[in-house]
């Protein structure tokens, strides 16, 4: 499918001083795609060029239109020496190739150098005529939309989700390359971003022919992630799930509604398949490894090997022979795919039925050099091992499919470990095959189909368990049998009963190895992996005890290496599921009973803990009811477990060595205090701070139990860089530190936000590097979210609008802190203005607003403040269209890191301008928002006695056009004019 890229340079604004002597700059420009380049001519002595330029006209291959990006470089001319570079542009054209998209990109673009940061922006003009190609081998995938987002997009439906699909591209890294020691800094970071900016095109065209050949039409859920293996090579690598998505067109679907996300999430619907056509799956080879060295692997089922019934499902006396052929139907619908993966974390009514628990692999490789970028069979092959290790997981606990599936690595020298997890679970199966179960077979097996706790049952057989299990009758249908405890990636369903609220639980794990190379520094690994696995989850599973709470939703383990460490964090939702049992309590057993002052020490520390649970448990308002072992019709206990079933208060404090927190059955959770390192687990168990009055997180995108959300929202980003001590490091000490790191993080993200109280700080995303020897690094990124607590939780949303609200996301006033190696960085615009900027109180309705595609670009036209959200929607606002993906990679290095503030100065400015960059590509393509967000890569490297960093940051996320439900009549009768209302109001456009 040919096609033609027509490009026109309009003008340039607060560019930079280049020529010393006037004060002023000689600027002009040139236009690359491919092998082709045009330029503009030099504009004299200005710092606001107005070029007006013809159209530059490329013709190329729609091929060539996903894998290369438009380079746009900004020059100052010189007549005697080389002319200097002032910055560049890279512009993705990809969200033009939709067939639903606009035919052009126009807007102020910030003009970026890998040196200097943003030196002024550019206004250009882009548009793209395709012309229809029907041949069936071509290796262009135009059509084929993505969406980042890890549910069903808003405004569309899906009629078939077809599977997973993956790809990975590889290529040797531009800074080892030879000539790297001869060329100049920013020559070098230049040549890094224009390499993976090709690389990811061609990787999401891959990815759009495996999807063309599903016959699908869309990826959700779509993860692109960056391996720098240092002299190995570059791998770039991407999952999704394929899917057939219709638009919504009907009246209904832009109706107002109750702005709650879970309320939204109910109206997602799925239609049924078409009865008629043919689905071709694809099968990705399995390539084998040759020429690599390969130490260990290590893989952990988690239901089989750490905890007693992690699963929910279960195979009853009552509907057997449904539930058989439910799983019969499934089996069917997946057994010709290789990887019956699934990258969502949300699902519509009606497709997860049972849930069996969290399953995960890790294994440890040495990277090797990468000969041919054209074979990267040994990637690929180690990907293989791991789905399927995930895949015999999943069929152990009697699960057909992987959903809320993520893969990630974490790179040191030569090792590698790569992760992947997901949540065994069982599908219905009328949304994955093309075509719908006959007659009344379907009907029967549609009322037999569990709901509201039918995810919680347990799906493999009882008398067969893969895993020692405590199972009882559901205590919400009290006909299936549950587990005690639930562990799942995803995020909890829309029909799920939930007593009380959620909160985010983490567990924190240090741990030190010896230095060393090659293969002794990949076994070292391997050997520390398992263990690492079984104190992680220990420790879950202690926190979610401590809260009174007996489920995990959202659970994210990172396992990250380092030169002489290990790190692992786990961040997941801690719920109280109605279905399942109640929690029992913790109680601490000790090995001296001999010694009195022990005794009395264990019984003080029980009495902690106590208090602890009684305090979670009232402030997380969980109340469950009481229910006789009579009604839900479980078996009689042994003597052993049914001391007493009924305790009063007053008993229970009374009796610190007796542990019974709540009523009905239940076993204690024993921690056996043997040596020191048991006593800090049980120290670091009760030092957990819990949040402010007011505040509550989650890492989910929706809060359990609570529902009258208001449309004040605000995103921010902190990342915060430690230097240890090198004396005297210990297990302990390193513990210590990375818990305080953890705690005072969250400590300063509460106190700057405490205006917005009450909040909730949903989608909290951790992640953990170490880049370089005793430096540790985290990052966070949430959106917190206001609701209103004496508003009583409705069905239908009033719209809830405050009479003082902030100013503007862009103009937040930020709290400084007298700590160096410490960015809190919330967006703001990096470069002000030639004018004042006057903030106004932010008006909701100016916010619903939209600059109309149609509009010719022009210096004075005004676009609204570009929202920014990690989650997949935004409350009290319906989005009406999606634009596209945007996945940009930016390297910013600095020679004079004290001069710029130090490490905190150096993060805040370099992610400020992220956002700024990432603000002004979704603002040309007609948008007003940013969802479902994500900062995938940070790394941060710095020689302090050279006074330099560096930093590469890959964000990613989906273009979107909101509009307000307040203002959703009037949008609906008339379109937007282009008088827009901006919530900040400026001379000139901001992005």
């Amino acid at each position: 499918m040919p096609g033609k890229l027509k490009v026109k340079i309009v003008a340039g604004r607060h560019l930079p001083v280049m020529d010393r002597a006037s004060d002023l700059t000689d600027a002009f420009v040139e236009v690359k795609f491919g092998n082709t380049t045009f330029k503009t001519d030099v504009y004299l002595k200005s710092l606001n060029p107005q070029w007006n330029s013809e159209w530059f006209k490329f013709e190329v291959d729609d091929e060539d239109l996903q894998d290369e990006p438009l380079q746009i470089t900004v020059l100052d001319h010189d007549t005697y020496s080389a002319n200097d570079a002032i910055g560049k542009v890279y512009i993705d054209i990809d969200p033009l190739l939709y067939s639903e998209a606009a035919t052009v990109i126009s807007g102020w673009f910030p003009i970026y150098d890998t040196i200097h940061g943003i030196r002024g922006e550019i206004n250009v003009v882009v548009k793209v005529d395709l012309f229809n190609d029907l041949n069936r081998f071509r290796q262009s995938s135009c059509g084929v939309k993505f969406f980042c987002t890890t549910s069903i997009p808003k405004c569309y439906r899906a009629v078939i989700i077809h599977g997973f699909v993956e790809e990975l591209v590889v290529n040797e890294d531009p800074e080892y390359q030879w000539i790297d020691r001869i060329r100049t800094p920013r020559a070098s970071n230049e040549a890094r971003q224009r390499l993976i900016s090709l690389m990811s095109g061609e990787l999401q065209r891959k990815i759009g022919l495996k999807v063309l050949e599903m016959r699908g039409n869309a990826v959700v859920g779509y993860l692109q992630c960056f391996d720098l293996e240092g002299e190995s090579g570059l791998v770039v690598r991407a999952i999704g799930t394929a899917c057939t998505l219709d638009k919504l067109s009907s009246p209904a679907a832009f109706l107002p509604a109750c702005n709650s996300p879970s309320k939204e999430m109910k109206e997602s619907p799925l239609v049924h398949p078409p009865s008629h056509g043919c689905r071709s799956t694809h099968n990705s080879p399995i390539h084998t490894a040759t020429g690599s060295r390969l130490t260990q692997n290590f893989s952990v089922s988690v239901p089989t090997l750490i905890y007693t019934g992690m699963g929910s499902g279960s195979a009853g006396k009552e509907g057997g022979p449904f539930k058989a052929l439910l799983r019969q139907q499934t089996q069917s619908a997946l057994e010709q795919r290789e990887f019956p993966f699934f990258t969502l974390t949300a699902f519509p009514p009606g497709f997860l039925v049972h849930v069996g628990g969290v399953v995960s692999a890790r294994s440890v490789k040495l990277l090797d050099r990468i000969h041919n970028p054209d074979e990267p069979e040994t990637r690929d092959a180690w990907w293989a091992e791991i789905r399927q290790e995930i895949k015999s997981h999943a069929k152990a606990l009697g699960c057909h499919a992987v959903v809320g599936y993520s893969e990630s690595t974490s790179i040191c020298e030569e090792v590698c470990i790569l992760s992947a997890s997901g949540t065994a679970a069982v599908l219905n199966p009328r949304f994955l095959q093309d075509g719908t179960v006959e007659g009344c077979l379907e009907q029967r097996l549609e009322e037999n189909l569990p709901t509201r706790c039918g995810f919680c049952h347990i799906p493999y057989d009882e008398l067969n368990m893969p895993f020692p299990a405590h199972l009882t009758y559901c205590y919400n249908c009290r006909k299936q049998k549950v587990p005690d405890v639930l562990f799942t990636t995803i995020d909890l369903p829309t029909d799920a009963t939930v007593i009380g609220k959620g909160c985010l639980i983490q567990a924190r794990l240090c741990r030190l190895k010896k230095k060393a190379q090659a293969e002794a520094n990949a076994t070292a690994i391997s050997n520390l992996l398992p263990f690492m696995e079984y104190e992680v989850h220990t420790q879950l599973m202690n926190k979610l005890k401590l809260k009174g709470m007996n489920a995990l939703f959202g659970l994210r383990i990172q396992i990250t290496v380092g030169e002489n460490m290990l790190m692992g964090l786990a961040s997941a939702t801690g719920v109280y599921l109605a279905a399942l049992p109640t929690p029992g309590g913790i109680q601490i057993a000790g090995k001296t009973p001999n010694d009195g002052s022990y005794e009395q020490h264990i019984s003080h520390m029980q009495k902690k803990i106590n208090d602890t649970i009684a305090k979670n448990k009232e402030l997380y308002e969980i109340n469950p009811p009481e229910i006789s072992e009579e009604i839900i019709g479980s078996p009689i206990p042994e003597p052993r477990q049914r001391s007493r079933l009924l305790r009063s208060q007053s008993e229970s404090s009374d009796e610190v060595t007796e542990l019974d927190l709540s009523h009905g059955k239940k076993d204690a959770f024993v921690l056996e205090i043997d040596d020191t390192d048991a006593m800090e687990d049980v120290h670091s168990l009760l030092t957990d701070v819990p949040p402010p009055s007011g505040f509550y997180s989650c890492n989910t995108e929706i809060m359990p139990g609570i529902n009258n959300w208001t449309s004040e929202i605000q995103m921010f980003t902190s990342v915060r860089v430690i230097r240890l001590s090198s004396l005297n490091l210990t297990n302990q000490a390193l513990n210590k530190n990375f818990n305080d790191l953890c705690e005072n993080l969250l400590k300063s993200l509460y106190f700057k936000l405490r205006s917005m109280i009450p909040c909730c700080l949903c989608h909290v995303n951790f992640t953990v590097s170490l880049p370089e020897d005793e430096l540790i690094q985290v990052t966070v990124t949430a959106v917190a979210i206001t609701f209103d607590k004496n508003q009583a939780l409705q069905t239908t949303k009033t719209p809830v609008e405050k009479s003082l609200q902030r100013a503007s996301t862009d103009n937040e006033e930020l709290l400084q802190f007298p700590l160096e190696l410490c960015s809190d960085s919330f967006p703001s615009h990096p470069f002000p203005p030639a004018k004042a900027v006057t903030v106004e109180k932010a008006s909701p309705v100016g916010d619903g607003n939209f600059r109309n595609r149609s509009a010719p670009p022009c210096a004075n036209s005004t676009v609204g403040v570009v929202k920014m959200t990690p989650l997949s929607f935004i409350p009290g606002a319906k989005i009406t269209k999606y634009l596209g993906i945007i996945n940009m990679f930016f390297i910013r290095e600095t020679t004079s890191l004290r001069e710029e503030g130090g490490v905190s100065g150096f993060l805040h400015a370099f992610i400020a301008e992220v956002f700024a960059m990432v603000r002004a590509h979704v603002a040309a393509l007609g948008g007003n928002a940013v969802v479902s967000y994500i900062m995938k890569q940070c790394v941060f490297m710095e020689n302090p006695n050279k006074n330099q960093a560096q930093c590469l940051i890959n964000v990613s996320g989906d273009a979107v056009v909101f509009v307000r439900e307040s203002d959703l009549e009037v949008v609906s009768s008339q379109q937007p004019t282009t008088n827009c209302q901006s919530s900040c109001t400026e001379s000139e456009v901001t992005t």
